[in-house]
């Protein structure tokens, strides 16, 4: 399997941009074939430890069932879709990948 995770920072931080980017993953990034795993939340502000990276407003967690689904997904109509419509809100965007082992 291979994790697919997004943190977005988004030039408003405001409630109502969190929100929307939330929706917009929602409607935009659910529902991918060979995808196993799809959250997205906001930041835990609570969880103020030393190596808690804060710099984020939204996290997009996908778990696909292989790179191959996950190479799908990146050139997806509604996956470039959802890239061109939000793009111009966010301020910075971390992508990591990393292949999962079984348990």
């Amino acid at each position: 399997m291979l994790a697919h995770s997004v943190f977005f920072s988004l030039a408003d931080s405001s409630q109502a941009s969190i929100d929307a980017l939330i929706e917009a993953c929602k409607t935009y990034l659910t529902d991918h074939p060979g995808v196993v795993f799809f959250g997205v939340g906001t930041l835990n502000k609570e969880l103020t430890r030393p190596v808690n990276d804060q710099a984020f407003d939204v996290a997009l967690h996908l778990v696909f069932d292989s790179k191959a689904s996950h190479d799908a997904y990146q050139v997806a109509p509604r996956h470039l879709q959802f890239v061109e419509e939000n793009k111009p809100k966010w301020k910075q965007v971390r992508i990591f990948d990393a292949d999962l082992l079984p348990s």
